[in-house]
């Protein structure tokens, strides 16, 4: 409640408002706001990136005769996944951890909107027939990766913070490897596409341990009182460098040494996982689902390992288990986590959030198994679509309950 009359003092002017007795405002009574909303990069990437994913999984499943742009299904479907979904919220969560570490804002308002804008101009000139199209996409997609990563590098050089001028240069990567993948869908080359596919999602993986060895350790001492763990310095500038061999040796050819460094970048995530004490966060949602993913991410990069090296694997497993698996499991929690920290909400699940993990992943399982080749084409079609229905709900639940936050300014 409210005084009902002004405090006044007898030959003085009323005090309006001195005591407000009233309750806070309902926070879901706020008004959208377009300032709230370009305000920080986290705020429109999460809906675009998971909304696109959404999208691109009922195009690549349900709709495939849609699909008629100049990138043919199948590396359409890699393309939009790695570089239209992960590498797009991998941009929002690092425009958005770079003002926490700079204290620069390093995207927000007209530029941000100019962004998200470019990220749009791609996503639909795929899916144009003609030349043309494919062009306009290309260089609007390489725009994003350019103002982003210039972005980023102009707040670590002005804030003189030394140890994130890698992350620039990687956001630069992620782009200049979607320039020879998105170059080489011209040729008819399989096997080079897959190669250039395999190292953009090597440096998407160098980008997701090194956030993930940065802020699961954080989030987990923060949220479970006693709980000390090590953050693995060391470890992980071996594991970088690994990952970084991995990619050049990739774009080389050089089968032998790209083995040994997925294999040592893979070993050491899963190394840290375990001494990240895993038991101790089983009952909270909001980590245990950050560890999934990053264990996954770990254990793809094995897998790949170990198919490179002639285990006779199917090659797509490897690929699910860190883009779906790992990615996409990292991912889902991470938008929810920094969501509610950056939006000043509780830092808990609810019933919603807990059955958005686990739709995501029974997707993941079930994409899995449908790997095996052991399945009658009925049986793997079967589970493609369950899986997508799947992968569809979670993302489909994280939007309807998190977009009324997103558009609204902070509590």
């Amino acid at each position: 409640m409210q005084l009902k009359k002004p405090l006044s003092i007898p030959g003085t002017r009323p005090v309006q408002n001195l005591i407000r007795l009233e309750e806070p405002t309902d926070p879901k009574g706020a008004a959208p706001s377009l300032r709230a909303f370009l305000e920080l990069g986290f705020r429109p990437l999460y809906i675009a990136g998971t909304f696109w994913a959404l999208v691109a999984i009922a195009l690549w499943i349900y709709t495939p005769g849609l699909l008629t742009g100049p990138l043919n299904g199948v590396a359409w479907h890699a393309h939009e996944m790695l570089w239209g979904f992960i590498a797009t919220i991998a941009v929002g969560f690092l425009m958005t951890a770079g003002s926490n570490w700079t204290s620069i804002n390093p995207l927000q308002g007209r530029a941000l909107a100019l962004v998200c804008c470019l990220w749009g101009v791609a996503r639909v000139g795929y899916l144009v027939p003609g030349d043309v199209a494919f062009w306009a996409a290309m260089a609007a997609e390489l725009s994003f990766f350019l103002l982003a990563s210039t972005a980023m590098l102009r707040a670590v050089v002005l804030s003189k913070n030394s140890r994130n001028y890698a992350v620039p240069g990687l956001l630069a990567a992620l782009g200049g490897i979607d320039a020879l993948y998105l170059l080489t869908t011209r040729e008819v080359d399989y096997a080079l596409l897959m190669q250039r596919f395999n190292a953009g999602i090597t440096v998407m993986a160098l980008i997701a341990l090194l956030i993930g060895r940065r802020v699961i350790p954080f989030f987990a001492m923060r949220a479970v009182p006693g709980l000390t763990i090590p953050k693995h310095t060391e470890t992980g500038w071996v594991q970088l460098g690994a990952c970084t061999l991995a990619v050049v040796s990739l774009l080389l050819g050089w089968d032998g040494l790209t083995t040994l460094a997925l294999g040592l970048a893979g070993g050491l995530a899963l190394v840290q996982l375990i001494s990240w004490k895993p038991l101790a966060v089983r009952g909270n949602a909001l980590l245990w689902i950050l560890y999934v993913g990053y264990g996954c991410i770990g254990l793809g990069l094995l897998l790949s390992a170990l198919t490179l090296g002639g285990l006779n694997l199917p090659r797509v497993l490897a690929v699910h288990v860190i883009a779906m698996a790992g990615f996409s499991v990292l991912i889902l929690g991470m938008v929810t986590r920094t969501a509610l920290g950056h939006l000043g909400r509780p830092l808990a699940t609810d019933r919603m959030m807990r059955t958005s993990y686990w739709l995501m992943l029974s997707a993941v399982a079930l994409r899995l198994v449908a790997i095996s080749p052991n399945f009658p084409t009925t049986v793997t079609n079967a589970l493609l679509h369950l899986a997508a229905a799947a992968w569809i709900s979670a993302l489909a639940l994280y939007l309807w309950q998190f977009v009324p936050m997103l558009i609204r300014p902070r509590l």
